[in-house]
């Protein structure tokens, strides 16, 4: 049996690989590869998958020293991690030779939130960063709008008495926030597009250009611009044009 990359490195496809043969050693005899098992990542997940061949661990021209003296049982039940069913396994095991020690028992899950705990923490700074940031730049477009505002106050109050529809002012003051919002992810993006490679190593099953990533996050942020953009863009609506024509 091989691994899945193996058998596509060497023939090209997993199907192909079927009926051909590997040998470990120049003086060893060929087997014929029988099946092929879907790659395992024994590194973690944010490594490439090795090759791997699985070697019958009772083939006759294996050294007597070469043979492991431990074995490891893969268990599938819905009582996985059970106090229960630990005992029953380690009965199981004692009744065939009590002097069978029963040690390592983990459930894949224990074993996958190891592998990827200091990925995990790295990526939960980042989605604080992250979420510090969008909160920050929330903050900055209301800020810098709301001031635009206060200071076009005689200009609206002018606008809307020359007879401009409030709706009118309300789409200009929201298309301010979304043109500034737009340069903004067009500088963003290209920022993210250059400073990929240092994700690279975070990232697993996902590519670090990933377009439907990049869109997801750009709509966010204009989102986030014309929720920013909507309540100083609502005060102006409301701005009385007396007040703004008399206002220094």
């Amino acid at each position: 049996m091989i691994s899945e990359n193996l058998a596509r490195e060497m023939w090209g496809s997993p199907a192909a690989a079927i009926g051909k043969r590997v040998r470990e050693f120049p003086s060893t005899p060929w087997y014929e590869v029988i099946g092929v098992i879907q790659d395992v990542r024994e590194n973690g997940v944010q490594e490439k998958a090795p090759e791997i061949v699985y070697w019958s661990m009772l083939q006759n021209d294996s050294p007597a020293g070469y043979l492991s003296r431990t074995m490891t049982f893969a268990i599938r039940s819905d009582r996985a991690g059970s106090q229960a069913l630990l005992d029953e396994i380690r009965e199981a095991v004692w009744s065939v030779n009590s002097n069978l020690p029963l040690a390592s028992v983990r459930t894949m899950q224990e074993v996958f939130d190891k592998s990827v705990a200091r990925t995990s923490f790295t990526l939960m700074m980042l989605a604080i960063a992250g979420t510090m940031a969008m909160a920050l730049g929330m903050i900055g477009i209301y800020g810098v709008i709301s001031y635009s505002v206060s200071q076009r106050r005689r200009e609206i109050g002018i606008r809307l008495a020359l007879g401009a529809q409030r709706g009118d002012v309300l789409q200009m003051i929201v298309r301010q926030g979304v043109k500034t919002a737009l340069a903004g992810v067009a500088i963003g993006t290209a920022t993210a597009l250059a400073s990929t490679q240092l994700m690279r190593s975070l990232l697993f099953g996902v590519s670090a250009q990933d377009p439907l990533t990049f869109a997801s996050v750009a709509a966010l942020l204009i989102l986030v611009a014309l929720f920013a953009s909507y309540i100083p863009a609502r005060r102006a609506m409301q701005v009385n044009p007396v007040v703004a024509l008399r206002y220094e």
